[in-house]
């Protein structure tokens, strides 16, 4: 299957398969940080992601910041610059 060419489609690819999470919610706020480090003219370096997801179970809030990095290396390797994680285990 050929991989999404746009960055949130992407992300969201990566986490479903890695966390296959109950919740996930993911915004590209790059146009805030518009002129700032890393900013790049079309977008998609700085996003905000919501993640519910049992795999997180028994992981400290920095296991899973880690986790969550990790399985997004490749898009800070092609231009993802900053990412606010709000992660947590569903109710």
């Amino acid at each position: 299957m050929p991989q999404p060419s746009d960055r949130t489609s992407r992300i969201r690819d990566l986490l479903t398969e890695a966390f296959e999470p109950e919740h996930l919610h993911i915004v590209d706020d790059s146009a805030r940080h518009a002129g700032h480090a890393g900013a790049a003219p079309g977008g998609e370096t700085h996003y905000n992601i919501e993640i519910t997801s049992h795999a997180f179970a028994g992981l400290s809030r920095v296991q899973i910041q880690r986790a969550v990095m990790m399985v997004l290396q490749k898009e800070f390797d092609s231009g993802l610059h900053a990412l606010s994680i709000q992660a947590k285990m569903p109710q």
